[in-house]
């Protein structure tokens, strides 16, 4: 069975049940216990998971009156870790604060507060339940994000859940947006070098119990085999 390394956060359980379902063995990784490189020895997949803020600084801003730090050490670690990820090829699925991680670890930045930086912003931040539907996102033809929600898309559309403030701005090099909401913010990325290096804006793992984005989960362990 498949070792997928999760990234520890205050939310893990959908997560966990998430990967669980789609067949493989968790093991979360905490940033105190082992250096990123090290830490991902042995798994054969790994996910970047949701939580707060990535510190502007990584990618040469300063802080947003809305900046809300990420737990000690989370930010450091979480970096090195997706470059590590890269380096060796390790198939990655990113959600929410992964996606921002992932693309600044790339060399990418990131839009610290959408309802400042948007005109004309659509509600990105919808707490209702986990699984509301906040909105639609387009999926690029061809992206492997398409390929893998192939049965769900409406035409070019997906409707997806929002929890987030901050997204892509200057994608990294050589990441493409797979995915946009109607207001522009990109909400899907991916490394189209590597057998799978995807990351999403929203929150698949709180669909498992529905399944509608299982498809992700899934094509990630094909992908790690």
């Amino acid at each position: 069975m498949a070792i997928v390394a999760l990234t520890t956060c205050s939310r893990l359980t959908d997560y966990e049940t998430s990967i669980a379902m789609a067949g493989a063995t968790v093991r979360p990784l905490d940033p105190r216990m082992a250096a990123a490189d090290s830490a991902i020895d042995g798994v054969d997949a790994l996910v970047l998971t949701g939580g707060a803020d990535v510190d502007p600084r990584f990618y040469g801003e300063r802080p947003h009156a809305t900046f809300l730090a990420a737990e000690a050490g989370r930010d450091l670690f979480e970096l090195a870790l997706a470059r590590a990820a890269i380096d060796r090829g390790l198939p990655l699925l990113a959600i929410c604060r992964g996606v921002q991680v992932l693309n600044v670890a790339a060399g990418g930045s990131l839009v610290q507060d959408i309802g400042a930086e948007v005109h004309g912003a659509l509600v990105h931040q919808v707490d209702t339940t986990p699984s509301t539907i906040a909105h639609e996102v387009l999926v690029a033809s061809g992206s492997m994000l398409a390929t893998l929600m192939a049965d769900r898309l409406e035409g070019d559309a997906l409707m997806v859940n929002s929890r987030h403030h901050q997204a892509v701005k200057q994608l990294a090099p050589g990441f493409v947006a797979s995915a946009t909401a109607p207001d522009g913010v990109i909400e899907a990325i991916e490394l189209a070098d590597l057998p799978f290096c995807v990351g999403v804006q929203w929150h698949p793992e709180n669909f498992w119990r529905t399944g509608e984005f299982r498809a992700l989960f899934e094509g990630l362990l094909r992908v790690a085999g």
